[in-house]
């Protein structure tokens, strides 16, 4: 019993003393052939692998270069490195088997920065640079270390970049000022400029409806006089149809009083006449009921003349009396 118990307990050991948990921020990598290869078990052989931490890693550098004409600046900046996992194999053959692989590797990229940042600093005039352009340029070119470092720069900012020399620092200050005060004023007057086109393209606006609401009245009073001279001609027509009316009535009146004489005792005229014959003393009427030719007329019409001769007769009479 003892026999078998010992070797399971030192079985038991060995097993303790070269497995290890992995911890999710660590990456566990193993020598394959023609490189290396990335475990994904939870427990790992410690002395067949390495574990590297794969969390982010940041480092600030400051690079003192020179711009054309032997000009000394000085730009700071700040990089976040991770672990390209496409490049392991790189990462584990410049930062080494080691837990801090990707720190070991940084170290490498800051001296590739120096290199980039000089080289690019040489070929420009100082008014030429600045914090953008210096970054522009470094993040094409970092790019280029995941295949020959293994890591890959997550966030790159310079912090600052100033001549060395304090007069030259601060003539770029007043340049920049100067700039940033140009393109201010150039902003207002445009702002002046669009707010300007603006009010003017209001003004047409509000001129053209205000001409398109003139030229509607217009049409309107235009319309009106029309609807207003039909009516006036209509009136007009109407006013003549009935004058003629009139004169064809008067017209007939006046040709049948002609052929019958007699009937002027039946007319208003006629009828006020006597009234004012009345109430005039010595005042006769005479009434000629005879038709033009000099013939007499009818019986009837005799006796009614005299029947009214007679009465104006004794009218008068009682008059006198």
């Amino acid at each position: 019993m003892e026999a078998v118990l010992v070797p399971v307990v030192i079985l038991i050991a060995l097993v303790l003393y070269e497995y290890r948990l992995r911890k999710p921020d660590q990456i566990v990598v193993a020598e394959a052939r023609g490189g290396v290869r990335l475990r994904g078990g939870r427990v790992y052989p410690r002395h067949f692998s390495t574990p590297i931490t794969k969390t982010t890693h940041s480092f600030s550098q400051t690079v003192d270069a020179s711009a054309k004409g032997n000009l000394d600046i000085r730009v700071k900046l700040a990089v976040t490195v991770a672990a390209s996992m496409e490049d392991l194999d790189t990462l584990v053959k410049v930062g080494g088997w080691a837990p801090d692989a990707i720190a070991r590797a940084a170290r490498e990229l800051e001296t590739l920065i120096l290199g980039y940042v000089k080289g690019y600093t040489e070929l420009h005039e100082v008014e030429e640079l600045s914090s953008e352009k210096i970054r522009g340029f470094l993040q094409e070119r970092v790019q280029e270390s995941k295949h020959l470092l293994g890591i890959e720069v997550i966030t790159l900012t310079i912090a600052s970049f100033d001549p060395v020399n304090p007069q030259i620092a601060e003539a770029i200050r007043q340049r920049e000022h100067a700039r940033i005060l140009e393109q201010t004023e150039i902003s207002s007057q445009q702002a002046r400029v669009a707010a300007t086109r603006v009010r003017l393209r209001a003004d047409e606006e509000i001129a053209s409806l205000e001409h398109a609401l003139e030229i509607r009245k217009y049409e309107l009073r235009r319309a009106e006089f029309e609807r207003e001279s039909s009516l006036a001609g209509s009136r007009a027509e109407h006013e003549l149809s009935l004058k003629k009316m009139q004169l064809e009535f008067e017209k007939d009146e006046l040709g049948l009083l002609k052929d019958s004489p007699e009937l002027l005792l039946l007319t208003p005229q006629a009828a006020r006449l006597a009234e004012a014959s009345q109430s005039m003393r010595n005042a006769r009427t005479v009434v000629s009921l005879s038709p033009p030719d000099g013939v007499q007329g009818t019986e009837i019409l005799s006796m009614f003349s005299t029947l009214v001769q007679k009465a104006l007769g004794a009218l008068s009479d009682r008059k006198k009396k």
